[in-house]
C-alpha cells in the first residue's frame, strides 16, 4: 500500500482499537462496552471471541494499510491468558497499548512489557476505596493501586489513569488531578460521559466546566493532533483550587507553578472537531469492524477472517465512516437520540452482517 486508507472526509486511519473480550471482573455503572451496550456474559471464555491467530492475522493485514498503532481493550483484556502471545506477535511496526482495570497487572506487567507492550491505561475513577467501589461495583481498589505500581516498576511509564466524569465522579476530579500532579509517572485522562450509550442522561455534567477549570489552574496548555485534544499541564504545589463542577465558582487567582501532571480530556459528544481528527477503527471481540464508537448500525463481520475477508471489510468500514456522530446521531426535542435521515440511505442498518 502507498499509505493509510482515508475516508471520504480525508481522515486517514492509522490506528485500531481491538476488544479482546466482553468479559470483565468489574461492573462499572457507566460501562457501555465499546459502544455495544452491556453485553457482558459469563466469565468463562466464549467461542465467539477471536482467537490468537485471528487477532494477529487482522493486525498483519491492516499493517499493510499503514496502521501503525493498536490499543487492546475489553471488557478486561487481561482475562485473556494469551494476551502476552498476542502482543508478542503484533507487527513490530505498531505501537502497542492497552486499557485495563489494572487488577491483573501485578505479576504480569513485566511479561507484558517484555512481550512488547509500550503503554497502559488503567481505569481509576476515585481515590477512596468506598467511592471506588460505588462506581465499579468492585472491592478491588487496593489491587488497582498495586497494578499501577507494577506497571510503573515494569517501565510502562507514563501510566495514564482513565476517569469517566459524570454525576457520581464529578466531586473526585480535583483530587485526581492533584494526585497525578504529585506523583511522577502518572497522567490523567478525563473521559466525557456518554448518556446516549448508557441510557442515563440525568448523570451527565457539562464537560466544558472541567475544561474551564483546568485552563485556569494549568501551567501550560498544549494541543494534541489526535482528536484535536487539549493537554493541561498542572502545577504540583498542592494548592489546587476548590471547584464545584455542578455550578460553583472557579478560583481564577490560583498561582501557577511548574506543571508536572498532564491531564487530557476526551470529549467526543457532539464534538465535530474531536471526530474530524479521528484516525481509528474499532474491532469487537467477535470480529466485527466498526468505524465509530457510537455507531453499531455499521458493524461488519470479517467472516472466517481470511486475509481477503479482513482486507475487504476494513476497506468497506473506512469508506462508510460518517463525519461526526453529533451530526449522524442527533438529539430530538424530547431529549432522545435518533439517526439523521441524511445518512440512512447510505449507511442502512441492514449493512451489518
Amino acid at each position: 500500500m502507498s499509505g493509510p486508507l482515508a475516508d471520504e472526509f480525508g481522515r486517514e486511519v492509522t490506528g485500531v482499537r481491538v476488544s479482546l473480550t466482553d468479559r470483565c471482573n468489574f461492573d462499572c455503572v457507566y460501562c457501555h462496552n465499546e459502544g455495544l451496550g452491556d453485553t457482558r456474559g459469563p466469565m468463562e471464555p466464549s467461542e465467539d471471541e477471536m482467537d490468537t491467530d485471528d487477532v494477529v492475522r487482522f493486525l498483519e493485514v491492516v499493517e499493510g494499510y499503514g496502521v501503525d498503532s493498536v490499543k487492546f481493550t475489553g471488557g478486561e483484556p487481561m482475562l485473556r491468558q494469551d494476551l502476552e502471545e498476542i502482543i508478542r506477535r503484533t507487527p513490530d511496526s505498531m505501537e502497542v497499548s492497552m486499557t485495563t482495570n489494572g487488577t491483573f497487572l501485578p505479576g504480569r506487567a513485566e511479561a507484558l512489557k517484555e512481550a512488547g507492550l509500550d503503554r497502559v491505561n488503567v481505569s481509576q475513577d476515585a481515590l477512596d476505596p468506598e467511592e471506588f467501589a460505588a462506581v465499579t461495583k468492585s472491592g478491588a481498589y487496593e489491587q488497582v493501586l498495586a497494578g499501577v505500581e507494577a506497571a510503573l516498576d515494569a517501565g510502562l511509564a507514563p501510566v495514564k489513569l482513565n476517569m469517566v466524569v459524570f454525576e457520581h465522579t464529578a466531586g473526585y476530579v480535583e483530587g485526581m488531578v492533584d494526585h497525578v500532579a504529585r506523583n511522577d509517572g502518572l497522567q490523567l485522562q478525563l473521559i466525557e460521559y456518554m448518556p446516549e450509550l448508557t441510557g442515563k442522561p440525568e448523570w451527565n455534567i457539562d464537560i466544558q466546566r472541567v475544561h474551564d477549570w483546568l485552563a485556569e489552574i494549568a501551567d501550560r496548555v498544549e494541543h494534541r493532533e489526535m482528536h484535536d485534544r487539549k493537554r493541561y499541564f498542572i502545577n504540583d504545589d498542592g494548592n489546587a483550587p476548590e471547584v464545584d463542577l455542578d455550578g460553583g465558582a472557579v478560583d481564577a487567582d490560583h498561582p501557577d507553578a511548574a506543571g508536572t501532571g498532564m491531564v487530557e480530556i476526551v470529549d467526543p459528544v457532539e464534538n465535530e472537531s474531536f471526530c474530524a481528527n479521528c484516525g481509528r477503527v474499532r474491532v469487537t471481540h467477535e470480529g466485527y469492524l466498526k468505524g465509530c464508537l457510537n455507531r453499531n448500525d455499521d458493524l461488519r463481520s470479517m467472516g472466517e477472517m481470511s486475509r481477503a475477508e479482513i482486507a475487504e471489510t476494513f476497506e468497506a468500514v473506512v469508506a462508510n465512516r460518517v463525519p461526526y456522530y453529533g451530526e449522524y446521531l442527533i438529539e430530538n426535542d424530547d431529549g432522545e437520540y435518533e439517526f439523521n435521515e441524511k445518512y440512512l440511505g447510505t449507511t442502512p442498518a441492514s449493512s451489518a452482517d
